[in-house]
């Protein structure tokens, strides 16, 4: 048990998002969460998962020779 655990307007935060957001992504399971009686906490660790699942990597351009026309 290392990992930190958030609440809902931390995660907010460090997102840069509003609180509705992870709110929504507790309503829709779409990210871990832990229930303390009432109080529901993120771990740390499952925002880095959700964040690097989401992550969209550049592409590399091709390098288009230029063909000499005749």
């Amino acid at each position: 048990m290392t990992d930190r655990y958030l609440s809902v307007d931390q995660v907010a935060e460090l997102l840069g998002t509003t609180a509705r957001f992870p709110r929504r992504l507790i309503e829709e399971r779409r990210i871990r969460y832990v229930k303390v009686g009432r109080h529901v906490r993120i771990p740390e660790s499952a925002v880095a998962e959700f964040v690097q699942s989401r992550t969209v990597e550049p592409i590399r351009p091709r390098r288009v020779a230029l063909r000499r026309v005749a």
